[in-house]
């Protein structure tokens, strides 16, 4: 057990247009080598072409595919005292789905054949606000895994 404090919950700044948190919480995830701006400018090129493509607000829709993709079970490796592994299925806190549904996202969008990261970015956060694309399937995919190891939940 450590004996060192626990660390103190910091609260996630916003970002200096939308002065939204979770714009910033995506802009920290697309960012590479330290370099903000770039992320930045990634994702408004991204949201511009969602208003062009969608004519509705871009910070609704990049709420609601993230809403779409964030799952709410998921599966861990438990080992047991034979030594076998078993995967069982957890339950994913908001926070932590949240990351994971943001991560999914963007790895995705750089799967996708297409130009340049906005344009990749604002297709997959079109389609996975309309309840398709790559990200979806992934949580798809976690459900299912879920699911079919809820009988060894036991083992938690």
């Amino acid at each position: 057990m450590s004996r060192r404090g626990t660390a103190e919950k910091r609260t996630a700044k916003s970002d200096p247009i939308f002065r939204n948190r979770l714009v910033n919480m995506v802009v920290n995830r697309i960012m590479k080598d330290e370099k903000k701006s770039l992320a930045y400018q990634i994702l408004y090129r991204a949201v511009k072409k969602i208003q062009q493509k969608t004519e509705t607000n871009p910070l609704l829709v990049l709420r609601q595919a993230i809403r779409r993709v964030t799952p709410n079970i998921g599966v861990k490796t438990r080992r047991n005292k034979k030594g076998s592994t078993r995967k069982v299925s957890i339950e994913i806190g908001s926070k932590q789905g949240r990351a994971l549904a943001i991560r999914w996202l963007l790895e995705a969008s750089q799967k996708r054949p297409g130009r340049n990261m906005a344009f990749k970015l604002s297709s997959e956060l079109v389609d996975a606000a309309k309840g398709s694309g790559d990200a979806i399937r992934k949580n798809e995919a976690t459900h299912r895994m879920a699911e079919t190891n809820r009988a060894l939940a036991h083992f938690r």
